[in-house]
């Protein structure tokens, strides 16, 4: 109905239209009269009387098509509804029947189902330790087979077969056979410059890979063998050559049980140049002055040393040489014979003292440095401080980076300053112990030319009395 209203609607409005189209003809036409107008009027009408027949009889023709349309779309409705029926009491009967087949199937399985529980957590286990084991550099591709199963297994709940099985049990006594092996294989390299190169590698169980000598490292997630790029210290170095030269002797070989961690960790420690590096402009000028109070405690134990062999062969010896400290102050004893006593002692005190400044040249200097050495550490120290707070204002204290260096600087100052004044220290006390044996000997030797002046002039003063 609410169609058919429309369809009305629509004929009037094009009715209307037809008449005031009509009418604007008419005008332009310059019509004459009315009855010429209306006589338009009514063929226009009775022309569009017969459109309006005309349209609806194919909006008839065109409802019953439509009429059809619905029908058929209602019949595929139903028989859509009905084939989901169906389908939805087909599945509810297939999942009792899977219900029923997968509690069959857990019953006959019985221990096996955990057999393979356990096979996939070993599976797992197995894979995590042949991904980082070193005896892989060798034999790869083991541990994408047991990742393959284990996933298998957990995502799929898929059995391993037999195959599978043994084979989990043969790479797992493999790794244990080749633990026990000190073997030789090749493969590539890649040297510290980035070079990937075919060497010969030598494989010490699952501790150490080495080749030329050096130290390698297996990456475990790439499956690429790559040189330490710093080695350890020269001994570790030399058994590793030693060891690759080896044709079946004993050699000492340093092992490392954890796989290389301990080795990483012995590598990252700072040599003796670094740490010296490390104290920066203090620690340099430290070791300066201790090389410049190495050289003269050096220079002054080799002078010493000759002064005193001199003086000891003067002691054996009547006659005085000028050549030693000794000689020179005994020829004060020829160069005054007529002095009395007490003249002669002023000569051979005076004597004794213009060689005690010789023979205590530059001691001073060495008892200086000794002092001075922990007084700069202490400097450094002061100053590594000041930087490592600074650090700490400045970015706080997240990153332990940031501090290492002003830390670095406070400790090998002060280690610095001391390994100078111990032996400065210890050097000054020898080579002053060794002067003052030189002067205790003029000492000496001077009271003994003085104790024979004095008996002399007690002989000579006795006979003249007599």
């Amino acid at each position: 109905m609410n169609n058919m209203k429309n369809i009305l609607k629509n004929i009037l409005l094009i009715t209307s239209l037809g008449f005031v189209s009509n009418l604007v003809v008419a005008q332009e036409d310059k019509a004459l009269n009315l009855d010429a107008l209306l006589k338009q009027l009514e063929q226009g009408q009775f022309a569009q009387n017969k459109q309006n027949v005309q349209r609806e009889k194919e909006f008839a023709a065109k409802r019953s098509e439509q009429d059809q349309m619905l029908r058929q779309a209602k019949q595929t409705r139903d028989a859509a509804l009905a084939n989901s029926e169906k389908m939805e009491t087909q599945f509810e009967e297939n999942e009792f029947k899977l219900a029923d087949l997968n509690e069959a199937m857990n019953k006959r399985l019985g221990s096996l189902k955990e057999l393979f529980g356990v096979l996939q957590q070993v599976s797992g286990d197995t894979k995590s330790k042949f991904q980082n084991s070193i005896i892989s550099a060798q034999i790869p591709g083991r541990a994408e087979f047991l990742d393959d199963l284990a996933q298998s297994m957990g995502s799929t709940s898929k059995l391993a077969s037999i195959e599978e099985i043994e084979r989990v049990w043969f790479e797992m006594q493999r790794e244990m056979t080749e633990s026990g092996k000190v073997t030789t294989f090749t493969t590539d390299v890649i040297e510290a410059g980035g070079n990937k190169v075919s060497k010969e590698v030598l494989r010490v169980g699952p501790f150490a890979l080495t080749a030329d000598g050096k130290y390698l490292d297996y990456n475990g997630t790439t499956g690429s063998v790559a040189e330490l790029v710093r080695q350890p210290a020269g001994r570790y170095g030399d058994s590793a050559v030693a060891l690759q030269q080896s044709s079946g002797d004993l050699v000492e070989f340093g092992l490392d049980p954890t796989g290389g961690s301990i080795l990483k960790l012995l590598v990252q420690a700072p040599s003796l140049k670094e740490r010296v590096e490390q104290g920066g402009t203090v620690g340099y000028i430290i070791l300066a002055v201790g090389l410049v109070g190495l050289l003269i405690a050096v220079w002054r134990f080799i002078s010493l040393s000759i002064e005193g062999a001199k003086v000891n062969r003067q002691l054996k010896s009547s006659t005085f040489k000028d050549n030693n400290s000794l000689g020179r102050v005994m020829q004060a004893k020829d160069d005054f014979p007529e002095a009395d006593t007490e003249a002669l002692e002023l000569h051979l005190t005076e004597a004794i003292l213009g060689e005690v400044p010789k023979l205590g040249r530059s001691l001073s200097i060495i008892k200086v440095i000794s002092v001075v050495a922990p007084l700069m550490g202490l400097l450094g120290t002061v100053s590594g401080m000041i930087n490592t707070f600074q650090a700490i204002t400045l970015f706080g204290t997240g990153d332990p980076k940031l501090m290492a260096g002003g830390i670095s600087t406070a400790l090998v100052t002060t280690v610095l300053g001391l390994v100078v004044a111990i032996p400065m220290t210890l050097l000054y006390a020898v080579l002053n112990t060794r002067n003052k044996s030189i002067v205790y000997i003029l000492q000496e030797q001077a009271a003994g030319v003085i104790a024979e002046r004095a008996e002399a002039h007690a002989a000579a003063t006795s006979s003249n009395k007599a």
